[in-house]
């Protein structure tokens, strides 16, 4: 079968709690590592490479360094699938990608400049012109390694394992470098462009203040979570619904808080939006 054109589906990954046994998924668990970057799919063909996110947009346009490195490297007929990713120092720097995505036609070239973008490569879906989607993994894996063979920087082959334990080592001492924790495959599975990986993640738990609540106390529908800075509150979370978690309660009484904030009341809605149209309604406790 040809090679699909851009935009493919990409393969996502559910949460889990804890790391997968080795047996968890067909074939075996492949464990690797989870980049805290853009999710990308590189296509190249003969005019050259086109970086696409995984909501299918095209992001050429802001990794000229990846599409010019992609282009030199691979031949036309490959699909890759992969994390764009910028290092600062010895730490990955997510807020460097963010910045590429806002920029101008004029600065980002300065940008790519000083924060040079890498391509952390994890699987591949078509080689010289064929769709290998159908394939498993681990061949998949194989034909990508050979690819690979001759890659300079910025591109990168993306380390892998089916050592649970060294899964494990990854898990613990790669966090202080950003990597937000691993994701599972099964060296069995083809590529079915849905989400049919699993994903351990580094849970910093962190107290907030609930910014606002729809239903009841007891049973919310709605909520908005925020962190207290300075004389703000800077919204965190949400808006998350109770369809994502069972119901709950609240962690103690309520008490109405001491503090008295000067200054119109103003909703979340109007904060946001300079209006007051909407069904909004004033309520203060007590």
């Amino acid at each position: 079968m040809a090679a699909p054109r851009p935009p493919v589906p990409l393969s996502l990954a559910k949460p889990v709690e804890g790391i997968p046994a080795s047996a968890a998924l067909p074939g075996g668990c492949v464990y690797e590592p989870k980049w805290d970057g853009f999710r990308v799919a590189v296509h190249v063909d003969e005019q050259g490479a086109g970086i696409w996110s995984r909501a299918g947009k095209d992001l050429t346009a802001r990794f000229p360094d990846l599409a010019e490195a992609a282009a030199e490297q691979i031949p036309p007929g490959y699909i890759l699938d992969g994390e764009a990713v910028v290092w600062a120092g010895e730490r990955l720097d997510f807020a460097a990608l963010q910045s590429r995505m806002s920029a101008g036609r004029r600065t980002l070239p300065a940008l790519a400049r000083q924060a040079p973008a890498s391509l952390a490569v994890f699987d591949m879906l078509a080689l010289a012109g064929t769709d290998i989607r159908e394939l498993p993994l681990h061949v998949r894996r194989e034909l990508m390694v050979e690819l690979a063979a001759d890659w300079e920087p910025p591109l990168n082959l993306s380390p892998a394992t089916m050592d649970r334990d060294e899964a494990a080592a990854w898990f613990s001492n790669l966090a202080s470098a950003g990597i937000e924790g691993l994701v599972v495959k099964g060296a069995g599975q083809t590529y079915t462009g849905d989400r049919q990986w699993l994903k351990v993640r580094h849970r910093h738990p962190v107290d907030v203040v609930c910014a606002a609540v729809l239903g009841s106390v007891h049973r919310p529908s709605v909520l908005v979570l925020g962190l207290p800075s300075g004389s703000r509150l800077r919204i965190v979370a949400g808006p998350y619904r109770s369809s994502r978690a069972p119901p709950g309660s609240p962690a103690g009484s309520w008490n109405p808080p001491t503090q008295t904030i000067h200054g119109p009341r103003r909703s979340a809605l109007e904060s946001w939006t300079g209006s007051r149209a909407g069904p909004i309604r004033y309520a203060s406790p007590g």
